[in-house]
């Protein structure tokens, strides 16, 4: 089993560690699937990115993760390694995004205003909420927009690093597609949609001409 694997003492409410989990695995649009029966969370692809998965549980204020990534012939892939770096690295990112949020201190709940609506609640504080920071993938979003452009550009000047760049913008147009970069994370996407087509069509005609250059000399 090649996973990365976490364990972290957080000791905190599981409320508290239930939202950030929830939160996280909306925003990356995790869905539960089945890994050679195994129950597990998964997102992504076959085409683009490859597909993602992740498990976890808090027991007894330890918080335990496990992270892969599905390889190229049905096996693991960890988090670490040259093999798939390019497809590991922004869901590496996310997960240590995601830890850290764990791991954030809870500020204490301060008393709100004080309520002044009516007779039932009248000198009651309304209910307070804790403000705690959550991933938001808005850097993915940036990158995404930024490996578009690329991915354009070089559709017309060397298309194999226009497909690369696409790729790379499109796993990180997904991690992006609900944070407050939401509209940048489209554009991106977009982007490297149009890129990959354009590649394509200049790899096809650069064939033809080559084709036809090759049969007018003889």
């Amino acid at each position: 089993m090649a996973r990365y694997v976490r364990d972290l003492v957080l000791n905190k409410p599981e409320d508290f560690v239930q939202f950030i989990m929830n939160d996280y695995l909306q925003k990356n649009s995790f869905v539960l699937a089945d890994w050679k029966g195994e129950s597990a969370y998964r997102t992504g692809d076959a085409m683009m990115e490859g597909y993602k998965y992740l498990k976890w549980y808090y027991n007894g204020g330890v918080f335990h993760l496990e992270a892969w990534m599905k390889g190229t012939f049905g096996g693991e892939w960890n988090l670490e390694g040259f093999v798939g770096a390019l497809q590991k690295k922004p869901y590496r990112e996310s997960i240590e995004q995601l830890l850290a949020a764990l791991k954030q201190p809870i500020p204490a709940p301060q008393n709100g205003s004080m309520n002044q609506g009516g007779p039932m609640n009248q000198g009651q504080p309304y209910p307070t909420t804790v403000p705690v920071y959550t991933p938001d993938n808005s850097s993915a979003a940036t990158m995404a927009l930024v490996f578009g452009i690329a991915s354009l550009v070089f559709a017309f000047l060397i298309p194999i690093v226009s497909i690369i760049f696409a790729c790379l913008g499109y796993s990180r147009a997904r991690m992006g597609a609900r944070s407050s970069k939401a509209g940048m994370a489209k554009a991106g996407k977009i982007l490297c949609i149009i890129g990959i087509i354009a590649a394509f069509g200049m790899w096809i005609l650069n064939v033809v001409l080559s084709v036809s250059l090759y049969s007018s000399m003889f």
